[in-house]
């Protein structure tokens, strides 16, 4: 046998081991250079998502605007003018926005996430490349409708007079942990999809409960306090608190941000090791 030019007997003392990853070795640093290696494809598949959404529109990323606007009228009629809704003696319009931007993103990414590898079924059997680029696509492309729809967030602080004050240095924390979340449920669900459908058809009922159990149209505050570690573990509750905490200069309430953080990364990793755990058996099942 030939190595390196050299020609070898074959028998010699050449132990060739063949085993299985372990969960632990899907973590490895190759993981990650692989990603970079790939990372050309990774920005063509992110464009390809942010022009397929808005491909043959006539408004363009104005939906990206209007979505959450029609979402913060309707909020602010039903919960802030007819059921009288707490707002932490904020005026609810603006209460409502700060936590609906952030929202608005997750709940599009999470979906789009989960759905990634079906939609993509047919380049899974095709080329090989890192099948972790179909869940974080979605990801990446809806941080574009989540800068626009920041124009909103902005126009409403300069009417109600609201300045900037140093939580707003805190900003960046809360932007990574609301990319976390839908990282991580996206890698989870996505690998489910692939041998269990009924994902996608329960992805609308999930999203709808997130929405109420995390503090959107109503304060965190109201929630009993022997409730509320339970309730923090939501990373959805720390990632709209601190929004409103940053952008409002309200106290940080960091007995939601903390456990809130803590679940988040959590769920990134586990979601990272089933999905690569998983992705062996992706073409076979697809």
């Amino acid at each position: 046998m030939a190595i390196n030019g050299r020609t070898e007997p074959l028998g010699g003392d050449l132990t060739v081991v063949i085993r299985s990853d372990s969960a632990w070795d899907t973590l490895s640093i190759e993981t990650f250079r692989e990603l970079w290696r790939y990372r050309d494809l990774f920005y063509f598949l992110v464009l390809r998502d942010i022009k397929v959404l808005y491909a043959q529109t006539i408004m363009g990323f104005a939906w990206a605007i209007l979505n959450p606007v029609i979402q913060i009228i309707i909020f602010t009629l039903i919960f802030g003018k007819v059921a009288k809704v707490p707002s932490d003696g904020l005026p609810y319009f603006l209460f409502v926005t700060v936590a609906i931007i952030p929202w608005a993103y997750m709940s599009e990414a999470m979906t789009k996430s989960s759905e990634s590898l079906v939609s993509g079924q047919g380049m899974l059997g095709k080329v090989y490349f890192p099948r972790l680029l179909f869940p974080l696509g979605p990801v990446t492309a809806k941080l574009v409708d989540f800068v626009i729809s920041l124009v909103i967030l902005v126009l409403v602080m300069v009417y109600y007079g609201i300045a900037p004050t140093t939580n707003l240095l805190y900003l960046p924390l809360f932007v990574l942990t609301m990319i976390c979340i839908p990282a991580g449920v996206g890698m989870w669900l996505s690998a489910l999809a692939i041998r269990f459908r009924d994902v996608k058809f329960a992805m609308a009922f999930v999203i709808r409960m997130l929405m109420f159990s995390a503090p959107i149209v109503y304060s965190a505050s109201t929630i009993p306090d022997a409730y509320r570690f339970l309730y923090s573990l939501n990373p959805i509750v720390g990632v709209i608190e601190g929004f409103r905490a940053c952008l409002l200069g309200l106290s940080m309430p960091w007995e939601y941000i903390v456990p809130g953080i803590v679940t988040a990364v959590l769920l990134l990793v586990t979601g990272f090791a089933y999905f690569k755990r998983m992705e062996r058996v992706f073409v076979d099942v697809i």
